[in-house]
């Protein structure tokens, strides 16, 4: 006999209505055909591991970061219109 294998699809359903507490684990085992011993397994797994959702703390600098690219993005786009001013200038005072 072939095991049966679930995707992580339902395996997340299964383990919200249990968080969700609206039934018991005996009604929701019956409802999936289930055994209730791997259900609470997969409540269990699902615990441990629920901190990998999240991202870890990002740092202080990456916002920092993003700014010191913006205003060195902005002080070289400033350059280039001075730059382009003066070339201007220059071409207008020639013809």
């Amino acid at each position: 006999m072939k095991r049966r294998q679930f995707t992580p699809e339902l395996k997340a359903k299964v383990v919200m209505e249990m968080l969700r507490e609206e039934k018991l684990i005996s009604e929701i085992a019956t409802q999936y055909e289930i055994s209730t011993n791997q259900l609470s397994n997969w409540k269990n797994y699902f615990i441990v591991n629920v901190a990998k959702v999240f991202p870890e703390n990002r740092d202080a600098s990456d916002g920092k970061s993003k700014e010191k690219e913006m205003e060195q993005d902005r002080n070289e786009f400033l350059a280039k219109v001075g730059q382009l001013t003066l070339e201007f200038d220059w071409l207008k005072k020639i013809c």
